[in-house]
């Protein structure tokens, strides 16, 4: 039937719909209680960081920094890959709480996102040391679209 093409509706593709004129959602995560973040600081000067970041986590287990810190002061790759791993899903929990629905920016600029991100950033790094190469291509993957600014230049 001639025209009948002209009747059928037009199949738009999900990549061509824009909810909102500034772009994805954008989420910052609430700031940590004074008194962690005063704990993370004296852990990190003192004599064993590790065993002091250690009892902050213990103390604050939802405190995303300090799990990025007990990574970068892991006595192994395996043990870095434990504490990021626990960072990131913890992260996620807490942007979930902060009203992260699985989508939008969580960028790097506000300070309360980056220990989120340092234990992203981490897993992904010592996922590569154990070979780990799907779960570091995903993890970077995943910081592009969170931050396209990614990596931070501080």
């Amino acid at each position: 039937m001639a025209g009948s093409a002209e009747l059928t509706p037009r199949l738009t593709v999900m990549s061509d719909i824009h909810l909102t004129r500034s772009g994805p959602p954008e989420t910052v995560l609430n700031a940590e209680p004074a008194e962690a973040l005063a704990a993370l600081e004296a852990a990190l000067s003192s004599d064993n960081p590790r065993d002091g970041v250690s009892a902050v986590v213990a103390q604050w287990p939802t405190f995303l920094a300090a799990w990025a810190e007990l990574g970068n002061h892991a006595r192994d790759v395996v043990e870095a890959y434990a504490a990021y791993r626990v960072g990131y899903h913890r992260g996620l929990d807490r942007l979930r709480a902060n009203g992260w629905r699985g989508s939008g920016y969580v960028r790097w600029e506000h300070p309360t996102n980056k220990g989120f991100l340092t234990a992203l950033h981490g897993l992904a790094t010592s996922a590569r040391a154990i070979n780990e190469t799907d779960e570091a291509d995903r993890c970077d993957i995943f910081l592009k679209q969170l931050d396209p600014a990614w990596p931070p230049t501080d």
